[in-house]
Order: C-alpha cells, then sequence, then structure tokens
C-alpha cells in the first residue's frame, strides 16, 4: 500500500497558561521534544503533552507585579526535517506571534530534544532574552571550534538537507545569534540519545563570545530528566523568573553564571534542589 503524505500544517501556539486575562509582562514558549528524525510527518501530540507540566509550572509562577504568560509550541511535523519544516523555523514563527499578540514583551524559551536545540537557533530575535537548552539534540557541527559545520544534518551521521541560509560555516552560527542572551544548558550525564559532550563543548563556544552562559550535569540521569524531573522543572523557573521578572537567581545558578570554565559548565545538580526556593 502506498502511504500518502500528510499535508503540512501551520505552526501554532498551545492554549495560555499563566497571567491569562492580564496584560503579560513577558512571554515563555515551551519548545517539545519529539525525536531526531523528520520526515515531514504530523507533531508528536504526545511530545506536547509531555511538556504540559514545565508549561504550567512556569506560568504559575506569575505573580500580580510580573504577569507571565507560557504557551506551548505545536510543530508543523516531528523531528528536524532539513530545510523545509524544522522546528527552529517554527520557534522563530512563534517569537513573532508573541510580538504580535502581545507587543514588545521579553521572551523566554525554552526547549528540549529537538526544541532545546530550536530555542538555541532561534535565539536571535530581538524579543529573546534568555534560552534553556534540556538535553538538547545537537550535532558535531554545532560543538565544533570554527563553528564551520558544513551541511546540516537531520540525524547524527546522516547528511541531510542544509538548513536556513547562513547555517554553513560562521556567518549563521548559532553561538553568534546567543549574545546578549542569558543561557542556560542542562544535561543527564547518562543520555545515551543526546551527546552530553556535544552540550558541553557547545557551551564552551559560547560562553567565549558571551558571558552569561552556564551549564549544569544531572549526574546518572537520562535523556528525558525523568530521575531528577523536579530539580530541573525548579532550576528553569528559578532562571525564567531571573531573566524576565529581575529576580535574584538562587545561589547555584548564580555561581554558575560567575564560574569561569569548566566549573560553570559543569556545574552539578543537587538533588532535592528547589525545595527551599521560595
Amino acid at each position: 500500500m502506498v502511504q500518502r503524505a500528510l499535508p503540512v500544517r501551520e505552526p501554532r501556539l498551545g492554549r495560555p497558561r499563566g497571567a491569562v486575562g492580564q496584560a503579560p509582562h513577558a512571554v515563555v514558549l515551551v519548545l517539545p521534544g519529539g525525536g531526531t528524525v523528520g520526515g515531514g510527518r504530523r507533531g508528536s501530540v504526545l511530545a506536547a503533552a509531555s511538556a504540559v507540566p514545565l508549561a504550567r509550572r512556569l506560568g504559575n509562577a506569575t505573580s500580580r507585579d510580573d504577569p507571565l504568560v507560557a504557551h506551548i509550541v505545536r510543530y508543523r511535523s516531528r523531528g528536524w526535517a532539513g530545510s523545509a519544516v524544522d522546528p527552529a523555523q517554527d520557534a522563530e514563527w512563534a517569537v513573532e506571534e508573541v510580538v504580535r499578540r502581545y507587543g514588545d514583551v521579553p521572551v523566554c524559551l525554552v526547549g528540549a530534544d529537538v526544541g532545546g536545540r530550536a530555542a538555541l537557533r532561534a535565539a536571535g530575535h530581538p524579543a529573546v532574552v534568555s534560552v534553556v537548552a534540556l538535553g538538547p539534540c545537537l550535532e558535531e557541527a554545532d560543538a565544533r571550534p570554527d563553528g564551520a559545520g558544513g551541511a546540516e544534518t537531520g540525524q547524527t551521521g546522516q547528511t541531510g538537507q542544509t538548513g536556513e541560509a547562513g547555517e554553513q560555516g560562521d556567518g549563521g552560527d548559532t553561538v553568534r545569534r546567543l549574545r546578549g542572551r542569558h543561557v542556560l544548558l542542562v544535561h543527564g550525564t547518562a543520555d545515551t540519545t543526546t551527546d552530553p559532550e556535544l552540550s558541553y563543548r557547545f557551551a564552551e563556544r559560547a560562553k567565549k563570545v558571551n558571558a552569561q552562559v552556564c551549564r549544569f550535569e544531572v549526574h546518572t540521569d537520562g535523556h528525558g530528566l525523568r530521575g531528577y524531573a523536579f530539580e530541573v522543572a525548579c532550576l528553569t523557573r528559578d532562571f525564567v523568573l531571573g531573566t524576565l521578572c529581575a529576580r535574584d537567581f538562587s545561589r547555584p545558578l548564580a555561581d554558575a553564571f560567575a564560574a569561569p570554565p569548566p566549573l560553570g559548565l559543569r556545574m552539578p545538580l543537587a538533588s532535592g534542589f528547589g525545595r527551599n526556593l521560595p
């Protein structure tokens, strides 16, 4: 039987969580994971559903003085499908949609897996002030010291289509888009799906052009960071409130930003982090 390709749908924002009915002070866009293989399949409902607890927690961090709204971004298709359709382009559309809906508000991109890679790629938009990448699905090209990665790949080791203009080489290098932004990367040391060393090497590159980069390691945790889900969510919330609402960072996060490499890029996330945060 010949399978017919599903028509590509438009990206969209999920329902708002947080300061609904108020003019938000800032917006968080949550970019789900969903696998590294593209192929034009529609976005994963399961991946979007897995992002709901984090979006809800971030939306609930709102206050009367600093109302926040969180949206989950619904991709056009699943995975990283090359230049035609990919989560980074959907993330860029989502930032533009935030500006259209809410006006000139600061935006934080929070992504996991391919959503983490998309968040880092879409950070160049002027509205974006901060980025969180959780177990980002990076490739060797992202971590090379010169930033020259050649053709983009849809899956590690497989050559695919070249991404948007400038993705080849230094001109559109992801690291350059992070200048002036606060950046947090989190990776499980037991991740066998996305290589934690790639995210470390990427963070090392980014730190050279932007002092406001830090990275936490979650020892013995895997790709979904499920063993330390509470701690990761609290760390993300602390980062979001610090970068969007001018709240003070917790001591571990402040220390991670201040410490030189490798200390600030291999900061351990302690069990129980966040239990004493306000």
